[in-house]
């Protein structure tokens, strides 16, 4: 049993994850104890070639890191970034009397203390030091209560290791010789696109249907109620309901004949036989209205809330979140329990009295159990920490700290709190048209007579139009009978919409009602799938790439088990099993890699033959309805109709694809224009529209046979081509010769001054002229053309300025206040393109992001990014004068 505090003698030496951790834990322990950072793993399956040992570089299977061969041994290797960190642990450790392994209570956690006691090789005893939250006393009680390593938590996650390096080791080469190189395959990654991209194939299918229908707005007479009228939808005439948009397939047909569909010509004539009717109360339904709190945050529920409500990405959210964990004001954020500790629920109970009063508190505290069937640890729901709860006031907190902690502090609070109720309402009206068709209408109400938990939060949603919990709708108080009459009635006309894209809070939704996954990896998977270009944002859409169309398209054909969504989900449930002494390692690797026989294909034989993918044909994607063929290149998505190509718009999105935006590309300009001879060279000079936008060029002749040197040329001996971007003034249906030979002709030689040459270039900060080593801006691109020599000794002749080179641009829109600075946040026009900013924070607009579409909150999204990439400042020591000192000879090396 270790000591239960320092004073006792000897030291003891924690190792934690991060250094932020170590600096709040060993605050809390004081003396005895050394509080040191791991800074995460230490050791992994090597990534490179180079950091394979020299032992085992001939060994068939050292590309994987795994010995296929042999009960699928990994082989770690200290990460070579880690080498120092390491060599200091063990300096640490030669002055300890005891070790103690303080990492994350989850897998990944008790691995890396496994890595850690395998690689420091303690001599001293070794403790597991476990908590869920940094708070003084969890840390002691964590001291006190030690145990030992969980080998089954380790197995578990050495099994998922392995798992994913073998299916993206194996896999992705087959995406680089058959789709585009450097692509990426992963285990859960390529299911997650696979989600991605069905929704969009379904919205590519979707046909709209069209329907019409009537609002009335009905007078009461009833001076004395508030509201006196209220508003209703037609729902039947002469016994027949009305068609609604629920009523029609994704092909825009009628599920069924047994409903009205109303043309909007049928609506109006309706609507021309009910002038002058009479129309009464049929009933009236009332129902009481309950609504029980939400229950805490778990990893994912945080998640899906901190983007709707704060506009976080799943990744920003955890990073915030793993900030409030080390600094000690949250409980751990990575978990699936969305139960409370008896301390916990107490101090919610106790802030609810306090700030709302004991009668928004049940007698009997609220337990919950989670309803996730793969829950992995027992840890607690993600609370604020401590046995009384900081109100975000209290905390000291600032920016996206503060949010994310008032978010899961009013959600804990809220918890503990009594249920809200109040009373549904029906109403149907009736009446009869001119021509004797009986008609009814329907309206609904809401109101809230004790607001219970909802004083202190209301859940957001991921569909904008969907009216939030605490939102009333009142109507007059009616009785069956009661005779109304009609203010307005108006046609209204409705039309079917396909589904909504993914955003992120719903994809890690549906990621977790699948069991896809770990909910602790959903962030990082979500922020693959985006760098890795197979999904971009627009707005907070998760939008597929015609690349990731070809991936899915490949896996779907040839390696349908590893992208099948029941298959994903039962490797969960083995590595639950292995984590749960329910299932061995090895044999559920040897089934993956070599399948279990019987038809069972594992995934060597897989990737073994690949004879039978056709490349062209898995990147291809008729265009419904035409002649034309998207097709998947290396450099991008392009239209192919018989050999004529045209490019596709880098931010066009695949359901915008349709057969009349593929014809108006073909219409456009190609950008492939001769222009004319250059009469000085006599090549050819031609217009194009390339990678990076319209350009013009030269076409060389092709070398005589009998000019071709015997030994190959090399690539950069050849004679190359002049090139020149066209101006943002200039379009490519517009532009002549004349203009392509000025473009050409720079850089352009402008005089001699001071004997040495004065030249204009076009560089990637814009137009400037170039003497020597001085140079000065030009204030535009035609100034390229146009500049003089004398204006050039003018320019010359001015102090060169620093930083801005003219006053800011005025910007192109105003968005609003930035929630975390409290900053306005404005869309400027930069040296790279548009980007948002908030005066002290820029981030450029990424794919899928336009200047006429970006919202506050995905700004805000963008700025929340790059606060968090930005480098920690450096800090900064006063030296101290150096001392002369007579130069001593190093020792000689025994």
């Amino acid at each position: 049993m270790p000591a239960k505090n320092g004073s006792s003698g000897g030291t003891r030496l924690v190792i934690v994850e991060s250094p932020a951790k170590a600096k709040t834990i060993e605050k809390y322990l004081g003396a005895g104890y050394t509080v040191e950072s791991s800074i995460g793993h230490i050791r992994d399956l090597p990534e490179r070639a180079d950091d394979i040992p020299e032992a085992f570089k001939k060994e068939s299977w050292a590309r994987l890191g795994v010995n296929v061969e042999h009960e699928f041994e990994p082989l770690y290797v200290v990460n070579p970034d880690k080498k120092a960190q390491v060599s200091k642990l063990r300096q640490l450790l030669k002055g300890a009397d005891e070790l103690y392994l303080a990492t994350d209570e989850d897998r990944e956690g008790e691995a890396i203390a496994w890595h850690l006691r395998e690689v420091l090789k303690p001599t001293v005893p070794v403790h597991r030091m476990v908590f869920h939250e940094i708070t003084p006393q969890a840390i002691r009680d964590a001291v006190a209560n030690p145990r030992d390593l969980n080998l089954r938590l380790v197995d578990a996650q050495e099994t998922r290791r392995i798992l994913d390096r073998l299916y993206g080791y194996e896999v992705s080469p087959v995406l680089w010789k058959k789709v585009k190189p450097r692509l990426s395959a992963g285990r859960v990654q390529s299911v997650a696109t696979r989600l991605v991209v069905e929704r969009e194939r379904e919205r590519m299918a979707f046909t709209s249907a069209h329907y019409w229908d009537l609002q009335a707005l009905f007078d009461s007479g009833k001076p004395e109620e508030r509201p006196r009228d209220f508003t209703a939808t037609l729902t039947s005439v002469g016994g027949k309901r009305v068609a609604q948009g629920r009523d029609f397939a994704s092909t825009g047909q009628l599920k069924t004949a047994d409903v009205l569909h109303l043309s909007e010509a049928a609506a109006g004539e309706l609507a021309g036989r009910l002038q002058g009717t009479s129309f009464s109360v049929k009933s009236v339904e009332r129902k009481p209205y309950t609504r029980k709190p939400y229950a805490p945050f778990r990893t994912t529920t945080l998640q899906q809330e901190a983007s709707r409500k704060l506009g976080f990405s799943a990744k920003y959210t955890m990073q915030v979140a793993q900030r409030l964990y080390e600094q000690g004001f949250i409980t751990y954020m990575r978990t699936d329990s969305i139960t409370l500790s008896e301390t916990a629920i107490a101090a919610a109970r106790s802030q609810a009295i306090k700030l709302y009063g004991a009668a928004y508190v049940p007698d009997k505290p609220r337990v919950y159990t989670s309803k996730v069937k793969s829950a992995q640890e027992a840890h607690e729901a993600i609370r604020p920490s401590g046995e009384e709860f900081r109100t975000p006031g209290e905390t000291g907190l600032s920016g996206d700290m503060f949010r994310l902690y008032e978010l899961i502090w009013q959600r804990t609070v809220s918890s503990q709190m009594k249920d809200a109720v109040g009373e549904s309402i029906s109403v149907k009206v009736g009446g009869r048209s001119a021509s004797g068709e009986d008609v009814e209408f329907s309206a609904s109400g809401r109101t809230i007579t004790f607001y219970g938990f909802l004083k202190a939060y209301v859940e957001g949603a991921d569909d904008p139009s969907t009216d939030r919990d605490d939102s009333e709708k009142r109507l007059p108080n009616l009785a069956e009978g009661d005779a109304l009459t009609v203010s307005r009635l108006d046609v209204a006309a409705h039309s079917t919409k396909p589904p909504a894209r993914y955003t992120e809070a719903s994809l890690v939704k549906e990621m977790e009602d699948r069991e896809i996954g770990r909910p602790s990896t959903y962030a990082s998977i979500i922020g693959t799938i985006l760098d890795r270009g197979y999904v971009f944002k627009k707005g907070t859409a998760l939008v597929p790439s015609f690349l990731a169309f070809a991936v899915v398209n490949l896996l779907e054909q040839h390696f349908g088990n590893l992208v099948d969504y029941d298959f994903t989900a039962e490797m969960e449930k083995v590595l639950d099993d292995i984590a749960n002494d329910r299932a061995e390692r090895v044999p559920e690797l040897q089934r993956f890699y070599y399948g279990a026989g019987d038809g069972d294909e594992g995934l060597k034989e897989m990737v073994t033959d690949l004879g039978d993918i056709d490349a062209k044909e898995i990147s291809s994607f008729p265009i419904k309805g035409t002649d034309i063929v998207l097709r998947v290149g290396r450099y991008g998505p392009y239209l192919d109709r018989d050999g004529a190509r045209v490019n596709v718009p880098e931010d066009t999105t695949p359901d915008e694809l349709t057969a009349e935006k593929a014809e108006e590309l073909f219409s456009r300009p190609t950008g492939d224009r001769e222009l004319g001879c250059d009469p000085v060279s006599g090549h050819m000079i031609v217009a194009k529209d390339g990678r990076y936008g319209p350009y013009v060029t030269e076409i060389l002749p092709e070398p005589a046979e009998d000019e071709t040197p015997k030994k190959r040329t090399k690539k950069a001996d050849a004679p190359k081509p002049r090139t020149s971007s066209l101006f943002k003034t200039m379009s490519l249906d517009t532009i002549t010769l004349d203009d392509a030979l000025k473009l050409l002709a720079i850089p352009r030689v402008v005089g001699e001054l001071d004997g040495e040459e004065v030249v204009a270039h076009n560089g990637k900060f814009g137009p400037y002229i170039k003497k020597g080593t001085d140079s000065r801006s030009l204030t535009s691109e035609e100034d390229l053309l146009t500049v003089t020599i004398e204006q050039a000794k003018e320019l010359f002749a001015q102090p060169k300025q620093r930083g801005r080179r003219a006053a800011a641009a005025a910007p192109l829109r105003e968005l609003g206040d930035d929630p975390a600075s409290k900053k306005p946040v404005v869309v400027k026009e930069g040296r790279f393109g548009p980007y948002v900013t908030d005066g002290e924070t820029n981030a450029s607009l990424r794919k899928g992001d336009t200047v006429e579409d970006i919202t506050i909150e995905r700004a805000a999204e963008l700025l929340a990014e790059r606060r968090d990439r930005a480098p920690a400042p450096k800090k900064t020591t006063r030296k101290a004068p150096a001392k002369k000192t007579t130069a001593k000879k190093p020792a000689a090396k025994s």
